[in-house]
């Protein structure tokens, strides 16, 4: 795997939740950052029967150095919500 650096911007975050996810409300990419700040992305589905979602960074959203958690999000209009496991990756400083 290649290094990620803050701000940096060309970056898809995909997580597969192994789950079919066809007629979801809503799909979301939520993360914790390193300073334990939360937050979420709103995704988009790449792949409705295996559950695979992405966000595509867009300008300084990676905006901290240190660990960050990452884990898809799927609402049902029934509903039911399909949370998935975990993902950390470590941001680094450019130059380090």
């Amino acid at each position: 795997m290649s290094s990620i650096f803050v701000n940096q911007s060309k970056l898809r975050i995909q997580l597969t939740t192994n789950v079919d996810i066809a007629g979801a409300t809503s799909l979301l990419i939520k993360y914790k950052k390193p300073s334990g700040t939360a937050g979420q992305f709103v995704a988009t589905s790449s792949d409705d029967t295996n559950g695979v979602i992405y966000y595509d960074l867009t300008n300084e959203e990676l905006d901290t150095p240190g660990q960050w958690m990452f884990w898809a999000y799927v609402t049902f209009s029934d509903g039911r919500v399909a949370p998935g496991e975990v993902s950390t990756i470590v941001v680094l400083t450019e130059g380090t």
